[in-house]
Parts: structure tokens; sequence; C-alpha cells
């Protein structure tokens, strides 16, 4: 049986927004050196990158090929923002993180997923919770000794208004590609 693009498509889109999240987290590295926390980013790290792999074997099983991705989620984020310091570099982590759960968790919620894509699923929410919380103290406590309360909570909204514009158009491809079987987006 031939593998659906359609759904080949969707889970590249899952990859390629594992592979740059990776990719960040490993910037994000050198700005952060508190040995605490490297050892978080080492773990959220492997995660990102253990995520992409589980993605692109799901692909492969189903019969296909990744597909290499000019317009990903992280792509077009990348187009509307540049954090120009660390307090919002962590806050857009945050908020890709979270779409990250709330993604997953709304794809593992439909009805007919496959088996071995709801395993998936489930498996990658579990651990943006994870980092969504770790995520989330380090930014507070950075804020916090920096006085930086207020602009945390601007760069949080700011890119969380992004965020939503930027999968409101990604839902809408994909609304268009599988139909009505595709919810309305969600804010987060």
């Amino acid at each position: 049986m031939a593998a659906d693009p359609r759904m080949i498509l969707l889970l590249s889109y899952y990859r390629d927004a594992e592979l740059r999240g990776a990719n960040l987290l490993f910037r994000l590295m050198s700005h952060l050196d508190d040995p605490e926390s490297q050892v978080k980013l080492s773990l959220h790290l492997a995660d990102e990158t253990r995520h992409a792999w589980l993605w692109t074997k799901r692909i492969s099983d189903l019969g296909g090929a990744p597909a290499k991705l000019a317009d990903g989620y992280q792509s077009r984020i990348g187009l509307r923002v540049v954090p120009r310091n660390l307090i919002d570099i962590l806050a857009l982590t945050v908020v890709v993180e979270e779409r990250s759960h709330q993604r997953y968790t709304e794809h593992a919620a439909r009805p007919n997923v496959e088996p071995e894509t709801l395993e998936i699923l489930r498996e990658v929410t579990k651990d943006e919770k994870w980092h969504i919380a770790w995520i989330t103290g380090k930014l507070e406590e950075l804020a916090a000794a920096e006085g930086s309360v207020a602009r945390m909570d601007e760069a949080l909204a700011r890119y969380r208004e992004i965020d939503r514009q930027v999968y409101g158009d990604l839902l809408a491809k994909e609304r268009a590609a599988f139909g009505d079987s595709v919810p309305e987006a969600v804010a987060v």
C-alpha cells in the first residue's frame, strides 16, 4: 500500500520542527552556562533529536521519505522574529514548546489515528510537558534576577501572537489537504 502523501508531509512538518528546535537548543547551550542548565539542555536536546528520529522512522515505516521543507513552523516563526537577548530566546522557546504540546495533543485526539502514530504522539507530548516546565522556570528565574519580568511578559505575549498567526496559516494549509477532519486552530 502506498503512503498517503498528505500524511508524509504532515509528519515531515513535525520532523522539521523537532530538528529546528534541536538546532535552537544547541545554540542556547552557549548562552546558559550554569551546570544545571547544561544538564537540562543536554537532555532536552536529546529529546528533540529523538523526536525527529521517531517521526523519520514513522515516515519510513509508512513507505515514505521525509520531505524537505522550506516553510515549516519554525522557519515561518524565524521570518517574523529575531530574538535579541536571552529573555527573548527563552520566551520564544516556551511558546514553540507550548505549540508542539498543543499540536501533538490535538492530533492524538482526532478519530482514526493509526496506533503507531498515536504512540509517538503520546510519547513526544509527555516530553513536551517537561520542556515547557523547565524552560519556563529558567525564564522566570532569569527575568526575576534581571528585574525584567515585564519584558518577559511582553515577549511571551508578542511571540504567542506571532505563533497564533503562523500556526493558523499552517493549519489552513493542512485543512486544505485533509478537509474537515482537521479542527480549527486552538490558541495556547
